[in-house]
Order: C-alpha cells, then sequence, then structure tokens
C-alpha cells in the first residue's frame, strides 16, 4: 500500500461493490476478498441499494473483520450529474430509506432507457434481452451493463474503434459530454445527506478529484456540501495524488469534516478498481469517526 498507515488506524477500505450493483463478485465475495488483501475494516456501498448488506455482514463475521453498513448514493447537482454521497452507519432495514432508493433507482432505470435510444440513434443498439434478463433477475442495471450490452451487440465496429472495453466505451459514449449520455433527475446531494441522516448514517462525498478536476472547484463544492450537512471527504483514494489528499485532509480539519478512504473494489478483473487498498495516506491521519471507526473497535 502507498503512504504509511498509522498504527493506531485499523486496515480500512470504504468503499466496494458488489453483483448488487455494478461488481462482479457477491458480496459474501467480496468480504473474503478484502480480508484476503488484510482489510481488517470494510464498506459494502452498493450504487442506490443496501440488498447486499445482510450477506456482507455474515461473511464479515466469518472472516473476523468489521462491516459498516453502508451505500453509495449518485445525486445530481448544479455543477454535473453523477455526484456520489456515500452513507456510512445507515440502518439498512430502515424503511424510509429504502423507500428512498426504490425510488432513486427507477430514476436510474428510467434513464438508462433514454441512454439506450440514444445508442438506437446513433446505430449501436445494445442487446436488450441482456438488459431485460437483468431486470428478471431483480438486479440492477447500470452504465457499465448498458455498455456491455452495446458491446456484445456490436463487438466487431468497437473492436475497429478500439472501443470494445466497457470503461473505454463507457467514457466514450456514456458519460457527460458523451452522445449516448443523459442525466438522472434526483435526488440531490442535500436529498442524500438528509435520507443518510435520517437512517442514522454519515454522509460523505466519495472521490471528489474524480468528479471535479481543479482544487478550486472541488473545494467550493466541498463547502457547499459542507454547509448542507455533509460528515466527511473520501479524502483518501486510489486515483488522488499526494498533493489532491493533502489539499483535503486539510480543507475537512478546517470545516471539521471527516477523512475517509478507499480503492473503491468493482471486482478482480476490473481495468481500474480491481484491488483492495490501492490508495496512500501520504503521512495524513484518517478521521473516520464514531460511526464507521466504532465498528472495529466493537
Amino acid at each position: 500500500m502507498r503512504g504509511p498507515m498509522h498504527d493506531a488506524t485499523p486496515s480500512f477500505d470504504l468503499q466496494s461493490h458488489s453483483t448488487c450493483s455494478d461488481g462482479t463478485l457477491d458480496p459474501a465475495a467480496v468480504v473474503a476478498a478484502a480480508a484476503a488483501a488484510g482489510v481488517q475494516l470494510l464498506a459494502l456501498t452498493d450504487h442506490d441499494t443496501v440488498a447486499g448488506v445482510s450477506a456482507a455482514q455474515a461473511a464479515a463475521d466469518e472472516h473476523g473483520i468489521a462491516l459498516v453498513p453502508a451505500v453509495e448514493i449518485s445525486t445530481v447537482d448544479v455543477l454535473g450529474e453523477d455526484f456520489h454521497v456515500l452513507g456510512y452507519g445507515v440502518d439498512h432495514t430502515d424503511a424510509g430509506l429504502n423507500r428512498h432508493l426504490e425510488d432513486w433507482r427507477a430514476d436510474r432505470a428510467a434513464r438508462i432507457d433514454r441512454m439506450a435510444s440514444l445508442l438506437d440513434g446513433l446505430g449501436l443498439a445494445p442487446d436488450r434481452d441482456e438488459i431485460e434478463r437483468r431486470r428478471a433477475a431483480g438486479m440492477p442495471v447500470g452504465r457499465p451493463h448498458l455498455a456491455k450490452a452495446a458491446i456484445a451487440a456490436n463487438r466487431e465496429r468497437l473492436e475497429a474503434e478500439g472501443l470494445a472495453e466497457c470503461s473505454a466505451f463507457l467514457e466514450a459514449y456514456l458519460c457527460r459530454d458523451g452522445p449516448a449520455y443523459a442525466r438522472r433527475t434526483r435526488p440531490t446531494v442535500a436529498g442524500a445527506i438528509e435520507a443518510i441522516h435520517a437512517a442514522g448514517g454519515v454522509a460523505v462525498w466519495a472521490h471528489p478529484f474524480w468528479d471535479l478536476a481543479g482544487d478550486h472547484e472541488v473545494i467550493a463544492a466541498l463547502e457547499r456540501f459542507s454547509d448542507a450537512g455533509l460528515d466527511g471527504v473520501e479524502a483518501f483514494y486510489t486515483t488522488h495524488n499526494e498533493a489532491q489528499t493533502r489539499r483535503l485532509c486539510d480543507e475537512a480539519a478546517r470545516l471539521g469534516l471527516l477523512t475517509t478512504g478507499s480503492a473503491d473494489f468493482h471486482g478482480p478483473e476490473h481495468s481500474r478498481f480491481s484491488r483492495f487498498r490501492t490508495f496512500g495516506l501520504y503521512g495524513c491521519e484518517p478521521r473516520l469517526g464514531a460511526a464507521i471507526a466504532g465498528r472495529a473497535a466493537g
């Protein structure tokens, strides 16, 4: 792992994904992989769902590691779409939270249908059978699944264009400014924070320098989200460099925010997020807070 770990800090990785959203391993297998990598404090943070938390908790008990019940909520903001807010220490059985998540997943599904129609118009119609199979099985459909369905139906063309890999296709067609991109409509950052708090959790802005490139943009957004009730920021992240990490830690200290970190694990074959603990602390001390760090102590 890059960067020193402090003796008082558990070996943590506080963002990971399973087949309940866009990961490739089931929740129990995610926990097993984390334990094998030396993670002592883990969060399963599937997108807009807590469906895998109970299975992950049972696996964590079996492997002797601590699990934080968590969720990653995709939000819309004036600066753009897909600002992700992590909810840690939530009551994953909370009826209000689950009603919100169901509504937000419906918005996600409608967005995927809009993007699929845009791909049709570009001559890149996706394999809708695969999309509908996932839906019929009660599994989520996100942009990575849409990208895979489009590649499956148009492989020859996309191989010639160098876009037959999921991440490459997604970035070329399905990200902001891409020709098949469509926005979500809800929730706002403030709405996500409110739902997390109502379920007993703490709200943390995920990977700020993934969402925004410039220091001034990131810090201005962090201040605004803090005013809306944000509890922390993911300062330690696999793509954050030392300068970005230190800047976030300094600003979090100024604003009284927690600082968390993750490798954003999506599965062992993922092109970018395939391993745990691939983030550096760069000599900074994480501030996980009792709602998160207490899991390791308990």
